[in-house]
């Protein structure tokens, strides 16, 4: 038995073998690909592969499908926010059209949900006016700890253009910071091989962030950065490495300072810049009033 899908404009250029998951059926990626290597998929009447990038208005033919059934999967327990904080967001929000809005995130919350954290800002979002004909896409992140901006898209269109932006460094950020001791006029730039472990393998990547010092004393320093590369935890890394951690940064330390004790970690996504079809986009988020009293108190 055939069946025929036309592919929306939602998963343009989107590789066949996920689209299949999430339009179709939620088999084994090898699985998938023995389905295809036996031609019980085509494209445009044409025997495909798996990595096939799929274009608007793609006739899809799918053979036998009805024999497979769906790969179990644990079902992920959703954050249900109250409705005093769903409206609570709308002194967050930047900009808001219709393919993305822009919020300047708060501290303390993740962006989506993890096994430390279930509240988060998708699932909130996701229940708010801004989303009632779409829905949120990630397209980049800020730690839980992190407060500023954030852009989130709201179709795969823009998740994808974005997510293309953001690899080709045509989006610009620039953080503000407050570390322990005084930075060296001298630096300007950070170069570092930062290290990563995933699944106990050892991964190391460059990393690169512009530096500029605002203001400082013999106890703090203020910091404007441009990160160049986008590495996790890189600003926070990096800033250690120099023997300068961010106030407030309870995982990225050194033992042989003193540190007080603060609610937040000053570290504040300040401005983000980018063009689209010629149009430039320029988005700056305030810092909250725990990062002001101390930037006042102690700077």
């Amino acid at each position: 038995m055939r069946k025929s899908f036309t592919v929306d404009e939602d998963f343009n250029n989107s590789r066949l073998d996920k689209w299949f998951k999430q339009k179709i059926i939620n088999l084994p990626h090898s699985l998938i690909e023995k389905i295809i290597r036996n031609n019980k998929i085509k494209i445009n009447k044409k025997k495909t592969k798996s990595s096939y990038r799929l274009q608007t208005g793609d006739l899809v033919e799918i053979f036998d499908i009805n024999r497979f059934k769906p790969t179990n999967e644990k079902k992920k327990i959703k954050y249900l926010p109250k409705k005093r904080e769903i409206g609570s967001y709308d002194k967050y929000v930047l900009e808001d059209n219709e393919n993305f809005i822009v919020i300047n995130k708060p501290t303390g919350i993740p962006v989506q949900s993890g096994t430390k954290s279930l509240k988060n800002i998708i699932d909130i979002l996701k229940n708010t006016k801004y989303f009632e004909n779409s829905k949120p896409f990630i397209v980049h992140r800020l730690d839980k700890e992190t407060s500023g901006v954030l852009i989130i898209a709201k179709n795969r269109k823009f998740a994808q253009l974005f997510t293309s932006l953001f690899r080709i460094r045509k989006i610009h950020k620039t953080y503000l910071a407050i570390v322990y001791g005084k930075v060296n006029k001298s630096i300007k730039i950070m170069r570092d091989n930062l290290i990563y472990f995933e699944n106990n393998k050892k991964i190391t990547q460059k990393a690169i962030s512009n530096l500029r010092i605002i203001k400082s004393n013999e106890d703090y320093t203020f910091l404007e950065l441009n990160p160049i590369t986008g590495r996790k935890h890189q600003l926070r890394k990096q800033l250690l490495n120099i023997g300068c951690p961010i106030v407030g940064d309870d995982k990225y330390f050194l033992n042989n300072r003193k540190r007080i004790k603060i609610k937040s970690l000053m570290l504040h996504a300040y401005r983000i810049k980018f063009m689209i079809n010629n149009v430039q986009y320029n988005f700056k988020a305030n810092y909250d009033n725990i990062f002001e009293d101390f930037l006042k108190k102690k700077i």
